[in-house]
């Protein structure tokens, strides 16, 4: 028998999500992460996993991996040291950027210096026009100084970014080729290579990082496959991408900053085949951890794509699933600001000292000991017991807080758990109210090892209906790596005005994206043409308009002046309410999206059990403020398909706690999802 494990290292955890290919079958794992080496993590959680459920890590044929190396590199600024060489009269543009504030209300707030400092930003003479024109030739001698500039630097890594390298890379291609003859050993990130798009600054800052990122990527992932090739030696490996797809060490190594939100991103392709598996089509996710919570929407049943991000304070000019994040987890910390109110993150606790119910040392209060006081949490522990919580430090933490505000330590943990859902429904209204969507249609998915004790919070305060709590929601992520596929973008960068003058040349760029798709799937070796699929977008806008819409274009055969302009009306009238059928439009960006599926078995982790389960007895729970009520104590792993469930109730499992209110339901769906119908919604 064959496996595929899927393995996601979050800030406190890391979860491993394992499918047998041949039956279906589903093992679930979970570990306290090891955040000076995530690969230690992974490496003794694979063998947990293969002692606990008598897995042969020997057949293992793929593991997915979605990694926060290169986030939290960025976020702690521990990458290389970054050269930057670039046109002349332009080696300020980091620095510069858009003039714009970080925050519109606060005068005092700055940018994060660049990656590159100015003694470490090198310019050549080139120049090359916006329209592929080469106005001044490469200098030689301006290069060969700039790299012994770059070696003087004590640099070691470098970002080669020149202006419009997105119409003709030539020149960037010919420094970057000097730099590895000159100095071999140095990691160098052409801007052409990186993303080849319009807009020089975020361009310029996406390369920047992934220069800054390339020599802990490469360190980090050459460390993990020495270390899989040890105990899974058939096993091919995938590193998630921002974009919700995989790809290959080699490319990973070549392109980190493409993992800036590789966990994520693979929650939310897990959240869309859970979703499918219920036949919901509109979803709004809460992946809720130890530190943070993730949101993002799906419609029609695929999450939507951003291709402007800010991570860490820097713009990344990348597709990625599109997704908001608020420091709100179940180790954030609750305190008091000058303003005399309680508030909750964005600080947590972590894996290491985490909460102070963990007794590893910690003593401020968190989200974990709240849920711990009221009951929410068993006390019994974590991992099936295995990781003991200890409610007498809980309560001891959240004592100060409750005797600043003179309430019961029971009341003060209400409040901050009042607090923390707060944050995360103001996040789930940036994505959903504010952009014109009614919350009410969708339905609420929950994961992450908190996610599911907070669903019901949320979800009543936007009105939503339906809470849909996977099968093993604390291991959503690492699911999502199992079932994504390979995937690669490109794109072609030209501004090219729609009529019939100019036809000709935008069905040229979309025939030389299909040609390098083609050749993609060519170096992947997939080679069957059922597993291969393309997705084809035009960015368009009217000309003079300073942001883009992005196009589907589905036969792109049959593309005319009349068919996009219509396309992109539709577009800019659900976008912003109206259109003009009079203006001229254009296109600035030619994409192209190539997939090829790796899942084969769709009936993953369908539950063959049928016995009905009981509850395993009782225990107190505080649901609000006016007290605890006895709720029924439930196991996930005892219950059964059609199995129904009255509150109030609690389940408990391995990687996460549910909570059912008084007032609602729930019933066990054929694969083990467990979808919750709120009752008073007065």
């Amino acid at each position: 028998m064959s496996w595929t494990i899927g393995v996601d290292v979050g800030g406190t955890f890391t979860d491993f999500y394992a499918v047998n290919t041949d039956s279906g079958d589903v093992r679930v794992s979970k570990r306290p992460s090891t955040p000076s080496n995530p690969a230690q993590a992974i490496l003794l959680g694979l063998r947990e996993l293969s002692d606990e459920h008598q897995i042969d890590l020997a057949s293992v044929t793929r593991l997915g991996h979605g990694t926060t190396v290169g986030t939290n590199a960025l976020i702690q600024r521990r990458g290389a040291t970054v050269a930057v060489i670039t046109t002349r009269g332009f080696g300020d543009l980091l620095e510069i950027g858009r003039q714009t504030r970080p925050h519109m209300f606060d005068m005092f707030m700055d940018h994060p210096p660049p990656l590159a400092d100015a003694q470490r930003r090198f310019e050549v003479s080139e120049r090359i026009t916006a329209d592929g024109t080469v106005l001044k030739a490469l200098d030689e001698q301006s290069v060969n100084q700039a790299i012994a500039d770059v070696k003087a630097s004590g640099a070691d890594a470098v970002a080669v970014c020149c202006l419009f390298a997105f119409v003709d890379a030539s020149h960037e291609q010919r420094i970057g080729q000097a730099i590895e003859r000159a100095l071999p050993d140095m990691h160098v990130s052409l801007s052409s290579t990186v993303q080849p798009e319009f807009r020089e600054y975020e361009r310029f800052s996406t390369t920047a990082i992934n220069a800054f990122l390339q020599p802990v990527m490469t360190s980090y992932i050459a460390h993990l496959e020495s270390g899989l090739n040890e105990v899974m030696p058939e096993a091919s490996v995938g590193i998630n991408q921002s974009s919700g797809g995989l790809m290959s060490p080699t490319r990973a190594q070549a392109l980190p900053v493409r993992t800036a939100l590789s966990g994520p991103a693979a929650g939310a392709v897990g959240a869309v085949y859970v979703a499918g598996q219920n036949r919901l089509r509109d979803v709004i996710t809460l992946d809720m951890g130890g530190t943070s919570a993730d949101v993002a929407m799906i419609r029609d049943g695929e999450f939507d794509i951003s291709y402007d991000r800010d991570v860490a304070g820097f713009p990344i000019r990348l597709p990625m699933v599109d997704i908001e994040t608020v420091g709100a987890g179940g180790g954030s910390i609750a305190w008091f600001d000058r303003d005399g109110l309680m508030k909750v993150g964005p600080v947590s606790a972590g894996a290491d000292p985490g909460p102070a119910c963990y007794s590893r040392g910690g003593t401020e209060p968190t989200v974990s000991d709240a849920n711990l006081v009221l009951g929410r949490l068993s006390s019994g522990g974590l991992l099936g017991g295995a990781m003991s919580l200890d409610s007498q430090l809980a309560h001891q933490a959240l004592a100060p807080l409750a005797a600043k505000m003179g309430l019961t330590v029971e009341k003060t943990a209400h409040g901050i758990i009042s607090v923390v859902v707060a944050n995360m429904v103001r996040t789930i209204r940036t994505i959903s109210v504010e952009r014109g969507h009614d919350p009410r249609r969708f339905a609420l998915m929950p994961f992450g090892g908190a996610g599911p004790l907070h669903a019901r919070d949320v979800a009543r305060a936007l009105g939503q209906k339906t809470i849909v709590v996977p099968l093993a929601p604390g291991i959503v992520c690492a699911q999502g790596l199992v079932v994504s596929g390979m995937k690669e973008d490109f794109v072609r960068s030209t501004r090219i005005q729609v009529n019939d003058t100019n036809i000709a040349a935008i069905r040229t760029q979309l025939d030389e994206l299909i040609d390098e798709a083609s050749r993609w799937f060519g170096r992947e070796g997939i080679g069957e043409r059922n597993q291969q699929s393309t997705q084809i977008r035009l960015d368009m806008r009217y000309v003079g308009q300073n942001f883009e819409l992005a196009v589907v274009i589905d036969n792109p055969a049959n593309v005319s002046p009349e068919s996009l302009q219509e396309q992109f009306f539709r577009e800019h009238e659900r976008s912003y309410g109206y259109f003009n059928p009079d203006d001229p439009v254009e296109v600035v960006n030619a994409r192209l999206t190539a997939m090829a599926s790796l899942e084969s078995d769709g009936d993953q982790g369908r539950l063959r059990r049928s016995d009905p389960a009981s509850p395993r007895g009782t225990r107190e729970v505080w649901f609000d403020d006016s007290g605890a009520s006895t709720a029924q104590q439930w196991l996930r792993d005892d219950l059964v398909p059609g199995q129904r469930i009255d509150g109030p109730a609690v389940v408990d499992q391995l990687d996460a706690t549910t909570l059912i209110y008084p007032t609602d339901s729930g019933v066990v769906d054929d694969f083990g999802n467990l979808v919750i119908t709120l009752g008073d919604l007065s």
